[in-house]
């Protein structure tokens, strides 16, 4: 079973920038596509950017041109940069394959203050 420990998350004003990390265990992770997801207080867990295997990257409407998703095979982690962040942008984020089948981790809490 893949064990996912992302990192990252903060506090930060209005058009601050946050660089999020996700550590993957295991040699499966390279194979994989993948994803950042987040889940607001009340909200169902949407997934904000994707990128497969390869490298091929999209984002959720409300964060293109902002987030940018990344992916570092040899060390088994993923990175969302974060840039031009919203109040609306404050959640809990998380990573998963795309689509989501391994067990979540604990997430990294972003919070933004306007």
């Amino acid at each position: 079973q893949v064990q996912l420990v992302e990192s990252g998350g903060g506090l930060v004003q209005a058009g601050g920038s946050l660089r999020l990390s996700c550590a993957a265990s295991g040699s499966i992770f390279k194979f994989n596509n993948m994803g950042w997801y987040r889940q607001a207080p009340g909200k169902q867990r949407d997934a904000v950017a994707r990128i497969t295997s390869d490298g091929t990257t999209s984002y959720a409407d409300s964060v293109k041109g902002r987030f940018t998703i990344s992916r570092d095979n040899a060390k088994n982690t993923m990175y969302l940069q974060m840039n031009s962040l919203k109040p609306e942008d404050a959640a809990v984020y998380y990573c998963n394959r795309d689509p989501p089948n391994w067990r979540w981790g604990q997430g990294t809490q972003v919070t933004v203050s306007s």
